[in-house]
């Protein structure tokens, strides 16, 4: 279950528009104080919805526990349709066309296995999508980083 209210998903939607936006901007643009901005991001950097920075939403803490890989297998002349349908499926988080086994990749969140098997459904009847073969996230080891990548480059 979520531990976030309308609000909390009003600024969490504020902040991946604009990651830069200060408290006052915030509060501004949500039609609320400035000290209701501070404690709901302090209680959801508390809760761990929010990861070390205060501006990535960490998936399990806000009742998406299940990640799923989807590698999509699709007939080329309705790629374009295909990724264009999967934005519409709100639990897909990224999608790459990829060279090697299949044409597609994809992430997506569900919040249980069920969510999960709909959104695949979901998928499945998208015109032009073969087949797809998905693999679960067990335990996340590194989650998504730069910082040693750009830490290398000033190396260099």
């Amino acid at each position: 279950m979520s531990i976030l209210d309308p609000l909390d998903v009003r600024l969490l939607l504020a902040l991946i528009e604009d990651p830069r936006a200060q408290i006052g901007e915030l509060a501004d643009s949500l039609g609320v104080a400035r000290n209701t901005v501070q404690s709901r991001l302090r209680r959801l950097s508390r809760s761990g919805a929010l990861r070390q920075g205060g501006r990535e939403v960490d998936l399990a803490a806000v009742g998406y526990d299940v990640v799923a890989f989807i590698t999509i297998e699709v007939t080329h002349r309705d790629l374009d349709g295909v990724i264009a349908a999967m934005r519409a499926v709100p639990q897909v988080l990224e999608v790459y066309e990829i060279s090697g086994r299949g044409d597609i990749w994809c992430r997506l969140a569900a919040r249980d296995v069920h969510h999960l098997q709909g959104a695949l459904r979901q998928l499945l009847r998208i015109k032009g999508v073969v087949r797809t073969e998905t693999s679960l996230a067990l335990h996340e080891h590194i989650p998504y980083r730069l910082e040693p990548l750009l830490a290398g480059m000033s190396h260099g």
